[in-house]
C-alpha cells in the first residue's frame, strides 16, 4: 500500500508539473510579468513551508550549515525560477518540457566533475546525445511566436535554468540528508525569497489584480500551491519508498503531459524537429540510466 501511495504520489507531481507548462503561459506576460511571478510563487511557498514547520518538531541549524542553504537557494530557487519563467515566457509549453529532460543527463555529469563519480562510455554516449538534442531545439530557427517573443532565447533559458536545478541537486546532497525537508525547504525558499524579490517587486506592484480574470487568478494559484508547494509535499511521501533513481524516472512523463495538455488547449502543435530533438534527448536519458551489465 506505501507503495502504491509513493508511486501515486510521484505520478501526480510529474502531472502537475506537466500542465504548469501552459497555465504559467496563460498567466504571463499579459497578466503577471515573469520576475513578479517568480516572487508570488517563492513568497507563497515561504509562507506554506514555515507555517506547516510550527507544527513539527523544531530542528536547530548548525551555523556552518547556513551557508550551504544560501547556496542551494541559488541554484535551487533564485537562478532556478527566474530562468525557467523567463525561458518559459519566450518559448511553447512543449519545447520547455522537453528542454527539461536534459536534467538528469546533467546531473550524471555534474556528478562526475564534483562527486568524481566513473562514467561508463554507454552514459558518455547518452549525455553526447541528450545534449546534442537540447542544442537541435535551442538552435531551432522558429517563427516569432504571438507575443513578439524569441523562441531560442526562450529554449536556451530553460535549458539554464535545467543546469541550475543540476547544481542544485549534486550541491545539497549533502545537507538534504542532514535535516528534514520541512525544515530544508522553509530555509530554502526564504532565502531564495530574499533572492529574487529585488528582481520583481517592482512587476508584483504593477500587477491589476482588479483588471484580473477569476480564470487567470486561479491559474495563478495553482502555480504558486500546486506547482511549488504540493508538488514538493509528493515528492517528499514518494522519496520516504522510492530510491531516488526510481523517482527520476517520473521526469519523462512531464513532456508527454505538457504536450497533450497543451495541443487539447490549442497553445502548441508538435513539428518534427521538436520530435527528432525530443527523441534525441529519450535516447540519451535511457542510455544515462540503463544499468550496467555484470
Amino acid at each position: 500500500m506505501k507503495r502504491k501511495l509513493a508511486f501515486l504520489a510521484a505520478f501526480a507531481a510529474a502531472v502537475i508539473y506537466g500542465v504548469s507548462f501552459t497555465v504559467a503561459k496563460e498567466v504571463m506576460p499579459e497578466y503577471v510579468l515573469p520576475f513578479g511571478f517568480i516572487v508570488l510563487r517563492v513568497a507563497g511557498a515561504t509562507a506554506l513551508f514555515w507555517i506547516i514547520s510550527l507544527f513539527l518538531p523544531k530542528e536547530t541549524i548548525a551555523k556552518q550549515d547556513y551557508q550551504q542553504f544560501f547556496v542551494a537557494a541559488i541554484f535551487g530557487v533564485a537562478l532556478n525560477m527566474l530562468t525557467f519563467f523567463k525561458g518559459l515566457s519566450f518559448t511553447t509549453p512543449i519545447n520547455g518540457a522537453v528542454m527539461m529532460l536534459t536534467t538528469p543527463i546533467l546531473i550524471l555529469g555534474l556528478s562526475a566533475v564534483i562527486l568524481k563519480e566513473k562514467i561508463t562510455k554507454t552514459k558518455f554516449i547518452g549525455v553526447i546525445l541528450g545534449v546534442f538534442g537540447a542544442l537541435t531545439l535551442i538552435g531551432y530557427k522558429q517563427q516569432v511566436s504571438q507575443n513578439g517573443t524569441h523562441i531560442g532565447l526562450g529554449n536556451f533559458l530553460v535549458f539554464v535554468n535545467a543546469v541550475s536545478y543540476a547544481l542544485y541537486l549534486v550541491l545539497s546532497k549533502p545537507i538534504l540528508t542532514k535535516y528534514s525537508p520541512i525544515t530544508f525547504a522553509k530555509w530554502l525558499y526564504l532565502f531564495g525569497l530574499i533572492m529574487v524579490v529585488p528582481f520583481g517587486y517592482q512587476q508584483v506592484l504593477a500587477i491589476s489584480w482588479e483588471a484580473m480574470p477569476l480564470s487567470i487568478m486561479l491559474k495563478t494559484l495553482y502555480i504558486v500551491v500546486a506547482t511549488t508547494f504540493l508538488t514538493y509535499l509528493f515528492n517528499i511521501i514518494a522519496l520516504r519508498t522510492l530510491k531516488p533513481t526510481t523517482l527520476s524516472v517520473f521526469i519523462y512523463i512531464q513532456p508527454l503531459v505538457a504536450s497533450i495538455y497543451a495541443i487539447a488547449m490549442g497553445k502548441d502543435m508538435l513539428s518534427s524537429i521538436k520530435l527528432i530533438a525530443g527523441s534525441l534527448i529519450f535516447l540519451g536519458v535511457y542510455l544515462v540510466s540503463k544499468k550496467k551489465h555484470s
